[in-house]
């Protein structure tokens, strides 16, 4: 009755220790796994509110005015080009595909 007692007191042990150092694992996992999330989200915020700052036309023109002056000027679309390489060859291209 003894040894019973003792070798399922042993077992308990054994599978509290087991199951202790699996949860012990997977916590560190969650923690790895919010530390990002807190790191992405902060980042998704500072890059949302350049977005909404940055994106508005009238802020837009307001930087225009402000630091740049007459510095910018307007250029046509259609005559923007597209430089790429290829086999050591440069190849120019539109931008915008005209549809003349």
């Amino acid at each position: 009755m003894k040894k019973i007692a003792l070798a399922s007191i042993l077992i308990l042990i054994l599978v509290t220790s087991l199951v202790k150092n699996s949860t012990k694992k997977i916590e560190d996992k969650i923690f790895i796994i919010n530390e990002n999330i807190i790191s992405l989200k902060a980042e998704l915020g500072d890059e949302m509110l350049e977005y909404n700052y940055l994106s508005s036309p009238e802020k837009l023109i307001h930087h225009q005015l402000q630091y740049f002056e007459n510095d910018l000027i307007k250029v046509d679309i259609i005559k923007i080009k597209q430089i790429s390489e290829k086999n050591d060859l440069i190849i120019i291209n539109d931008f915008i595909k005209n549809n003349e």
